[in-house]
């Protein structure tokens, strides 16, 4: 019966109702898309940072972490590595990698270079590496040929169709030099691979690198990210013993945790604030809801009605309200979310700038994640349920004889 009656009651004036709905609505919509937009930023990072740089796990010789030296590459199995790729639950696929620093010579210009030996297939698979393409072709594995970043190739000033010199140290000190054709220009996303990545096929690299049969990393993409852990504590146990060392991305990348919990940081102390503005805006909303009401509340009581009846009823009514408001930013929000999940906002200018020396991407998309709206709508939902309390105390404390005056 009191919710029958509460229900009624909140459509006996529409507009009110509609104003405090909609602070509530407008406020959940806030929340939600603060909260998406730093979780799909996020996202976007790791994403670009697995996918180009360390892959979410990597199978490494035990020494490499500590000292990243070809000295420390390790022979590279495809039998072995290939029956464990099948026989591990959860492993989509592996991407043999073998990387070194060289110099990188244009006609004129000489800058220090990050060479990346890989199986072209493969690494495409893993980042759609073909598909970043601005000039030229990419190389066929074994191919005696190369693909530069485009910033590299700016610094350089070379284009597709140039040669290239590298020369470096390889294993053990040998050396290694050599003189290949651009066949290609990449673009990447993250600036500071963008300006120093030379791309060989695995072969080449580990001719030119004297480390034939040796790779430095082996990464493992999994089906989806969220099995990461399981496969890492799988593959430790079938590597306990031997010289294979397993490694996350959370290990591989310890600077890049610190960033973004230093940005959820900020991000939070941001919505305690909202939190705030929004919790007063509500109160705002319920007060003047109250006191327009107080007359009624004092007829009402002064024909018989007990009190903890009627704190029930308008208690009850603004919970209402509150469920309304909820449910309402989830559907505006849920709008907003997908719609710049399909088409993220780009930022310009000197703060693209920024983003990008952070080692972000110049874009904001939203992520689009059921505990967003759980926890948001929560948060607001409390913050809604508190203050609904007061018109309640007020009916407690009311005095019937002003409130019939009114």
């Amino acid at each position: 019966m009191y919710l029958k009656l509460a229900w009624r009651n909140i459509w006996r004036n529409k507009r009110r109702t509609l104003i405090t709905v909609s602070s509530i609505l407008f406020a959940v919509v806030c929340a939600l898309f603060i909260e998406s937009i730093e979780r799909g930023s996020h996202d976007l990072t790791v994403e670009n940072m697995t996918r180009f740089h360390t892959g979410y796990l990597q199978v490494q010789d035990f020494r490499f972490q500590d000292e990243p030296s070809l000295d420390n590459a390790f022979y590279y199995d495809p039998d072995l590595f290939d029956s464990i790729e099948q026989n591990t639950e959860g492993i989509e696929f592996t991407v043999p990698r073998i990387d070194g620093f060289m110099l990188a010579a244009g006609e004129e210009l000489t800058r220090p270079a990050m060479v990346l030996g890989i199986i072209p297939e493969r690494e495409d698979r893993l980042n759609s590496l073909e598909g970043r393409l601005i000039e030229g072709r990419f190389f066929n594995d074994g191919e005696n040929s190369a693909v530069v970043s485009r910033g590299l190739a700016n610094r350089l000033n070379v284009a597709a169709g140039d040669t290239l010199v590298l020369l470096g140290q390889g294993r053990f000190g040998m050396s290694a030099a050599g003189k290949y054709f651009i066949s290609g220009i990449v673009q990447l996303p993250l600036r500071e691979m963008d300006n120093q990545t030379v791309y060989l096929s695995l072969s080449e690299a580990q001719w030119l690198l004297s480390a034939e049969g040796y790779i430095t990393s082996l990464l493992i993409t999994p089906e989806t990210a969220g099995q990461v852990s399981v496969i890492a504590e799988t593959l430790r146990n079938t590597f306990e013993g031997t010289e294979y060392r397993v490694l996350t991305w959370r290990d591989m990348m310890p600077e890049l945790i610190e960033a973004l919990e230093f940005d959820k940081a900020g991000t939070r102390m941001f919505m305690a604030i909202l939190y705030v503005v929004i919790g007063f805006g509500i109160f705002g909303t319920i007060l003047t809801m109250t006191l327009e009401r107080l007359r009624e509340f004092g007829i009402l009581l002064s024909v018989g009605m007990k009190r903890i009846k009627l704190a029930t009823v308008v208690f009850i009514e603004t919970l209402l309200i509150s469920i309304l408001g909820v449910l309402s930013g989830f559907g505006l929000g849920l709008l907003l979310i997908v719609y710049f999940h399909i088409n993220p906002i780009t930022i310009g200018g000197d703060g693209a700038e920024y983003m990008q020396d952070m080692g972000f991407d110049p874009i904001l998309p939203t992520a689009i994640a059921p505990d967003i709206f759980f926890y948001q709508g929560s948060v607001v939902f409390l913050i809604t349920l508190v203050i609904s309390l007061y018109p309640s105390f007020k009916i407690l404390r009311l005095n019937i004889l002003e409130a019939a005056k009114k």
